[in-house]
C-alpha cells in the first residue's frame, strides 16, 4: 500500500483501540469507548462498502424472541439463562433507543405477533398452554403478561384462528438506525475506513500488529465485533446463518401492522412503506445456509413466495421488489461471547439474530472490557 506520510500519522500511528467490524455492536462499541476515553484514538475497519454481514441487512424487528423461540430455548438452557437473555435483549432495545432516539429510527410500537400454520395445531395447543408459565417467569422484568391470545384479524390463510400476541415488540427502520450510528461515530471523532480486510493478527503482549492485505500496523487493542464471520476466532463456537430476505412492491391499502414471527422465528415478516418484507426459511436447508456466501437459493425463495401467496397475502396482487441477504452469528449456545481472548484481543459475537435487540449491550459490555 503506497501511504503518504499524512495517511500514516493521522490513520495509522499511535492507534490505540482497533475495532474490527462497523456493524451495531462495532460502533456501540466504537461510541462507548469514546465516552470512557476521550482523547484515544479509534480507528474502526469494515471489510464492505456498508457495514458487512447483518447490521444493515436485517428486517428492522425491535423483538426479543416469539413464544415458540421461548419454549424452543428452554429445552436447550435452563430458565435462568433464557430469562437472562430476553433481559439483555430489552435492555439492549431500551439502550438504542436512548442512544438513537425513537424519531430518528422511526421507531414503531405495533406489537409482535406469531402465526401457526393449520396443520401445526399441536405446536399452537402447546404454546398456549405454556403461555401463562412464560408470562410468569417474564413477570419480574416486563411487570405485566407479555403474550396473549387474539384473533388474527389481519385476514391471513391456512393458518390457525388465533394468533399470540406481545405488545412489547416494534419494528424500527434498519437504514435510519446504521446512518445515525456512523454519524454519531464520526461526529465523537471516530476514523471509520472500509473495503479493509484483517488478514491476520499478532498480540505482542504489550500492542497487537494488525496486518490488513498489503499493511500493518501497530495498535494497543484490537476488538472483533465481526459476529456472522467469527468462526475461526472463536474455534467454532459461532457458525455463519445467511438469511434469505425479499421485499414486495407498495400494495394499496396494505392493513398489515406489525412484527410476525411464524415456525419458531425462522419466518419473520412485517409491513414497511406500505410493502411486506419478509424473510427466514434457513430451517429448509441448514448445510447451504451455514454460509458466509451472500446469495439467494431456490428452495427458499420459493417457499417465501409460497407464503405471501397462500397464508400472508392471499388473494391479493403483489409483486418482488427486490431480494438480499445477511450473515447472522448462531451457535449451540444463544448467549453471545464477550471475551478477552489475550492481553490485547477481545471479541463480541454470536448474536443469534438478536443483533437489533442486543446489539448495543453487547458493544457496551466489550468496550468496558477494557
Amino acid at each position: 500500500m503506497d501511504l503518504s506520510y499524512w495517511e500514516l500519522k493521522n490513520w495509522f500511528t499511535n492507534v490505540d483501540y482497533t475495532i474490527v467490524g462497523s456493524g451495531i455492536v462495532g460502533l456501540h462499541t466504537a461510541l462507548r469507548l469514546r465516552e470512557r476515553f476521550p482523547t484515544a484514538k479509534i480507528l474502526v475497519l469494515e471489510k464492505g462498502m456498508l457495514p458487512q454481514g447483518a447490521s444493515t441487512k436485517n428486517a428492522g424487528f425491535a423483538c426479543f424472541g416469539s413464544l415458540s423461540e421461548i419454549m424452543d430455548d428452554l429445552k436447550t438452557h435452563s430458565e435462568e439463562d433464557v430469562v437472562q437473555l430476553i433481559e439483555k435483549r430489552w435492555l439492549g432495545l431500551q439502550l438504542l433507543r436512548k442512544r438513537l432516539g425513537d424519531a430518528v429510527i422511526d421507531f414503531k410500537p405495533y406489537g409482535g405477533y406469531e402465526l401457526f400454520m393449520k396443520d401445526d395445531e399441536g405446536g399452537f395447543n402447546d404454546c398456549v398452554g405454556k403461555l401463562p408459565f412464560i408470562n410468569e417467569i417474564l413477570k419480574p422484568l416486563f411487570k405485566a403478561d407479555v403474550f396473549t391470545k387474539e384473533v388474527d384479524r389481519f385476514g391471513f390463510e391456512n393458518t390457525q384462528e388465533y394468533l399470540i400476541f406481545n405488545p412489547f415488540e416494534a419494528q424500527i427502520d434498519t437504514g435510519n438506525m446504521m446512518q445515525e450510528l456512523l454519524r454519531q461515530a464520526v461526529a465523537a471523532n471516530i476514523l471509520i475506513l472500509n473495503q479493509q480486510t484483517v488478514t491476520s493478527y499478532s498480540d505482542s503482549g504489550s500492542d497487537v500488529e494488525v496486518v490488513l492485505n498489503d499493511f500493518s500496523f501497530i495498535s494497543k487493542k484490537i476488538l472483533f465485533t465481526t459476529n456472522g464471520f467469527a468462526n475461526a476466532l472463536t474455534k467454532g463456537a459461532v457458525q455463519p446463518a445467511r438469511a434469505q430476505v425479499l421485499i414486495t412492491e407498495p400494495i394499496p391499502n396494505l392493513d398489515i401492522k406489525g412484527t410476525f414471527h411464524l415456525d419458531r422465528g425462522y419466518y419473520y415478516f412485517r409491513n414497511i412503506d406500505d410493502r411486506i418484507l419478509l424473510g427466514g426459511g434457513r430451517n429448509l436447508d441448514f448445510e447451504t445456509e451455514n454460509t458466509t456466501e451472500f446469495g439467494q437459493t431456490k428452495i427458499v425463495q420459493n417457499k417465501l413466495e409460497d407464503l405471501l401467496k397462500n397464508v400472508i397475502l392471499p388473494n391479493r396482487e403483489f409483486q418482488i421488489a427486490h431480494r438480499w441477504s445477511g450473515i447472522m452469528g448462531v451457535g449451540n449456545s444463544k448467549k453471545p461471547i464477550v471475551s478477552q481472548l489475550s492481553e490485547n484481543v477481545f471479541c463480541g459475537v454470536r448474536l443469534g439474530g438478536m443483533g437489533v435487540a442486543i446489539g448495543s449491550l453487547i458493544g457496551t459490555e466489550l468496550a468496558d472490557l477494557i
